[in-house]
């Protein structure tokens, strides 16, 4: 598409599409599972405009939510943008009037004090309720029905974070959504908001603290005693930002941060552990109490961050291919009056995490991520690092027993979404798009249905996309009863 920057987040799977579809009765090969009923939302990013600046990020794109609506074997799909206040000043101007990611001292003038978040990263459902998230700002309400936007979220006026991470947790049992907000005070404060909004979608809880610098915190975890707050040394830099400069900035000598507080308490009796340094992580697999003393957080870890213009803006030159990972659980002694803690590898690195739904904060035996077979040939060029993976992995983390489903030849996949079957000693489902050049940048999609515990079989059904797709960044399920009694209609 002419105008767009020729890089990595622009070309071959993620080349812009920039269609709204509404798609009914896709076809099916194989059979989907009857207790398959419900919806597949994706946070899909696509720019509706030529960027600014030559070297743009596809993390700036503009949010569009995705439905895959599955009843009966039948499949239905419809894509629309998140109307944002910042897509439509876009759409009003007809063209991009926002600068560099995270920066709005480089956007133009006209656009001075207009919300800049695009919400393109995760969806979220909690009481009724959907929205889309993205951590630098608040989440936007969207109606599920009609993908239509309904506005900005803050909680009828309560939240008073300027923020809202995209990776809230759900207590499985009292259906409470536990959020965070950094840089909640606004633009490069060290503020961080930790709240709790009750299974009605009330905010009932809201507490800021210091953080010992400002740098990324993509996602947190709760168990059932606890709330953990990983701080990771990409940092932010006011003055920097005020030249034109990026928002974030890898140190790759800082170490990284954990606070871990009661997850009721208050955040005066929140404990700090300083980690390696250097060291990024962006998604957790799950987080759990060994004992009455003991945390546990298992996560995705890299030697240094996986976004090239994070790293290199802190002088990191490494390729992503070249830099060591792992899966690991970090074990955290609370009654130990030191800042130390232990840390063991648990598999391969990846990344883009699934377990089910109702084992967060719990004791669990295994899960399910993306990774990397360096059998199944070079990676796709295509999300939001550039490299898409190739595989997905089934772990078990206390044997360390690994299964994999590798997949064809210059294919992708995308993070999956957990359906639980009916028959409890069954895994479940998983559904993830699949994408799979066929030609000089072009790319056919499927949706794959998976049995959760036989990943390495492959896809019992494949839902057949007859249009392009861009790559999403996160998804949600929502059973279709949970659907059907939307509060928003």
């Amino acid at each position: 598409m002419p105008g767009f920057p020729n890089t990595p987040d622009f070309t071959e799977l993620n080349t812009p599409v920039r269609q709204e579809l509404d798609l009914r009765n896709l076809p099916v090969e194989g059979t989907i599972p009857p207790e398959i009923s419900g919806v597949f939302f994706r946070a899909v990013p696509d720019p509706a405009h030529e960027p600014m600046l030559e070297d743009d990020t596809g993390l700036s794109a503009d949010g569009m939510i995705a439905r895959f609506l599955i009843n009966s074997g039948n499949v239905d799909y419809a894509i629309k943008y998140v109307e944002t206040a910042r897509y439509l000043a876009e759409q009003k101007a007809g063209k991009a009037l926002f600068g560099r990611y995270r920066n709005p001292f480089t956007d133009d003038p006209s656009v001075e004090g207009v919300d800049r978040t695009v919400s393109n990263t995760t969806p979220v459902w909690h009481a009724g309720r959907l929205f889309m998230t993205k951590e630098d700002g608040r989440a936007y309400e969207i109606n599920p029905k009609t993908l239509e936007t309904i506005g900005s979220w803050d909680f009828h006026g309560a939240l008073k974070s300027q923020t809202m991470t995209a990776h809230v947790r759900i207590d499985p049992e009292t259906g409470e959504m536990f959020f965070f907000g950094y840089e909640a005070g606004g633009l490069c404060t060290d503020d961080l908001a930790y709240c709790i909004a009750d299974k009605n979608g009330e905010l009932v809880y809201e507490q800021w603290f210091k953080l010992p610098y400002c740098g990324m915190m993509h996602d947190f975890a709760i168990t059932k005693k606890y709330a953990i707050f990983p701080l990771f040394p990409t940092t932010a830099d006011l003055e920097r930002m005020k030249a034109g400069g990026p928002h974030w900035a890898h140190d790759q000598d800082l170490e990284c941060w954990i606070g871990i507080m009661p997850r009721y308490g208050d955040v005066t009796s929140l404990r700090a552990f300083k980690g390696p340094k250097g060291v990024s992580a962006f998604h957790i697999l799950n987080a759990f109490d060994e004992d009455d003393d003991r945390v546990c957080l298992d996560l995705h870890t890299a030697e240094t961050n996986m976004f090239p213009f994070m790293r290199e803006a802190g002088g990191v030159t490494k390729q992503n291919w070249e830099i060591p990972g792992s899966t690991q659980r970090w074990t955290f002694d609370l009654s130990k009056d030191d800042d130390a803690f232990e840390i063991i590898d648990i598999g391969p690195p990846g990344d883009m995490p699934r377990i089910s739904d109702a084992l967060h904060g719990r004791a669990y035996d295994h899960g399910w991520y993306l990774s990397m077979n360096p059998e199944g040939g070079p990676p796709l060029i295509g999300g939001p690092v550039g490299t898409a993976f190739n595989a997905l992995l089934r772990l078990e983390p206390e044997t360390g027993r690994l299964d994999m489903m590798s997949l064809p030849f210059e294919s992708a996949i995308n993070e999956p979404v957990h359906i639980p079957a009916d028959d409890p000693d069954h895994e479940g489902w998983l559904l993830a798009v699949v994408d799979r050049k066929t030609g000089d940048n072009e790319y056919k999609s499927e949706l794959w249905v998976i049995d959760g515990g036989n990943i390495s079989a492959g896809p019992v059904a494949k839902v057949i996309m007859p249009c392009r797709m861009r790559p999403q960044v996160h998804g949600w399920w929502v059973p279709m009863a949970t659907y059907k009694d939307a509060a928003a209609v």
